[in-house]
């Protein structure tokens, strides 16, 4: 094993724990984890905050389970990126969640590392206008 993979596999095994440590934290809690839902995304919300919260328990329990095991890990990262990006958009920026920002760097560069080469744009011939 190279020093890269050692990094990859400690970041895709860190992420998986912190995934599933919450998953779980967030069933114990899920009306405490809804206070940090900001009010304008409350009510944007199709069902009370709680069913919101224990959704989002069992979409981070998957992925961090997915992580953990190395089992689709492009698209764990992916859902993580997003995730990341839409829990730091509905909570927004505080004490607490600026270290989301850590990991939502480590699930991109995890999502970039696994990226599937059928979607590398190395392969594609370079971009030329259509002929008229």
């Amino acid at each position: 094993m190279t020093n890269q993979s050692y990094g990859f596999h400690i970041v895709r095994v860190g992420l998986g724990i912190t995934f599933l440590w919450v998953g779980v934290l967030i069933f114990q809690d899920p009306a405490g984890w809804g206070g940090f839902v900001l009010p304008w995304v409350r009510d944007l919300l199709p069902v009370p905050v709680e069913q919101a919260m224990l959704g989002t328990a069992v979409f981070d329990i998957a992925v961090g389970g997915l992580l953990l095991v190395g089992v689709w890990v492009w698209w764990a990262a992916i859902l993580a990126t997003i995730h990341l990006a839409s829990v730091l958009t509905v909570a927004g920026i505080d004490l607490i969640t600026v270290r989301d920002i850590g990991l939502l760097a480590a699930s991109f560069a995890l999502a970039v590392a696994t990226w599937p080469e059928k979607y590398s744009l190395k392969k594609r011939p370079p971009f030329s206008p259509p002929m008229h």
